[in-house]
């Protein structure tokens, strides 16, 4: 049997980094959380995560910061956007760099769910995840 995929949490909202952890373990995958990007990017050890949860706004290395930091390394695995502050500009910046999903806060358990599911069993990358609200 394979060892579940790895999502990774990235939100300096421990909080939030509990309650998605929670869910996500709930729903068959691994987890690690980071307070924010610089503490992903440091925890080169760790296998790399098969998804990044990640929120937009965060104190040392913000979300974007962090996706861009993962492109430069040529390595990004798929990014769900989350944010309690939705602005077109960021979502249109966040898309246009390969984010699979942009999702206000507080987020729908089933909408991500649905989307990590999109994304890693079905294998599909390359398409928005269903349901998900845009700005």
């Amino acid at each position: 049997m394979f060892p579940p995929p790895i999502i990774a949490i990235v939100d300096d909202d421990a909080g939030v980094r509990a309650s998605l952890s929670s869910l996500m373990r709930a729903l068959g995958y691994a987890v690690r959380g980071y307070a924010h990007g610089q503490a992903l990017l440091d925890d080169s050890q760790q296998p790399p995560p098969a998804c990044i949860i990640s929120d937009v706004q965060m104190p040392v290395l913000d979300g974007e910061q962090l996706q861009a930091q993962l492109r430069a390394r040529g390595a990004v695995p798929p990014m769900i956007f989350l944010t309690a502050f939705p602005t077109p500009v960021v979502e249109q910046r966040v898309r246009a760099a390969g984010a699979v999903a942009f999702l206000r806060k507080p987020v729908d358990a089933d909408a991500l769910a649905g989307c990590l599911q999109q994304l890693l069993e079905a294998g599909d990358h390359t398409k928005v995840c269903p349901g998900e609200p845009s700005v």
